[in-house]
């Protein structure tokens, strides 16, 4: 997202297996980065059709939040979609 919260791309960072998927801060903010991205959203989702966040999900989450912290780009929300479903880990309070 710009600085004016539009969102000026989007881009698949990593694809998971059935079960789990690996995540690291520098893959995330490099896209960031490249795209002059004042902020973010998260989304991925949950092939088990149960869109509640893992403890994993929120870990990572919390640790993406941080870095962005430190380069000033915001998450604004990371979103899990589980068929018709979402959660919003934002309206869950857990960032």
């Amino acid at each position: 997202m710009n600085s004016a919260n539009k969102i000026i791309k989007y881009q698949v960072i990593t694809i998971g297996t059935l079960d789990s998927s690996l995540v690291h801060p520098r893959e995330v903010f490099k896209a960031a980065i490249e795209n002059n991205s004042a902020n973010i959203i998260l989304v991925h989702n949950h092939p088990s059709g149960n869109p509640e966040p893992s403890n994993e999900d929120i870990k990572i989450t919390r640790r993406l939040v941080e870095a962005g912290n430190f380069m000033d780009i915001k998450v604004f929300d990371h979103i899990i979609i589980a068929g018709n479903f979402y959660t919003s880990l934002v309206e869950k309070r857990l960032i």
